[in-house]
């Protein structure tokens, strides 16, 4: 008879080091520091990065109690630089975009449709998230749709607060709502952000699922 030999061990494979929290939030306190040096409009600028500056001492405030997942910090570090940028250049004024615009032929600076785009993709993983842990919509059929709403209603707001502005600034609101001529400039806003929350849905919904319960199984 031939010796049986036992299948050898696998060793147990390492979770993924998990990136500190503060480095998230030092990178998104540096971009902003950055961006305000030299921006080309204080006003606008302050009026494009205060997301993120009323976002970032939410975040630290509230980490101990209620800490984020890794993707949901890495996609707002994300949004924050992405808002940094806009604010200082102004959103029809980014080079990159510029860059594009003249590459590919188009009528416009396309950055204004990116951020927008982003304005969709990144709070539909927030508000999954805070749905996710805060209410029993937990593997619900209605989780997706209604945090695809929500970013909607988000989209909605913000262009009521760009009407808003340029109600009380006139001519100088202009770079905030940085329309470049287009009259659909708010449905095309809206629409971006439609496709960006359905994007992350089903790009992202499956890794955020596996980071949520890793996070649920850490010791308090």
């Amino acid at each position: 008879m031939t010796a049986v030999h036992p299948a050898p061990l696998r060793a147990p494979r390492r979770a993924p080091r998990r990136v500190p929290p503060a480095l998230f939030a030092g990178v998104v306190a540096v971009g902003l520091a950055v961006s305000a040096w030299g921006a080309r409009d204080r006003t606008t600028w302050f009026l494009e990065t205060v997301w993120a500056l009323a976002g970032l001492p939410l975040v630290v405030l509230f980490w101990r109690r209620f800490p984020l997942t890794g993707l949901l910090c890495a996609l707002l570090t994300a949004h924050a630089l992405v808002l940094a940028v806009g604010g200082h250049y102004t959103y029809a004024q980014v080079p990159v975009g510029d860059w594009v615009r003249d590459t590919f032929g188009l009528e416009r600076n396309p950055y204004d449709r990116f951020g927008h785009l982003v304005q969709g993709f990144v709070p539909a993983v927030l508000v999954r998230e805070l749905l996710s842990r805060t209410s029993p919509l937990r593997g619900s059929r209605w989780l997706a749709p209604l945090t695809v709403c929500a970013c909607l209603a988000f989209s909605a707001c913000f262009e009521l607060l760009e009407w808003l502005a340029a109600e009380i600034g006139g001519h100088g609101a202009d770079a905030f709502l940085a329309t470049q001529g287009d009259v659909w400039d708010t449905q095309w806003d809206m629409f971006c952000a439609l496709i960006g929350s359905v994007l992350s849905l089903l790009l992202l919904s499956g890794t955020h699922d596996r980071q949520l319960r890793a996070l649920e199984a850490r010791p308090c």
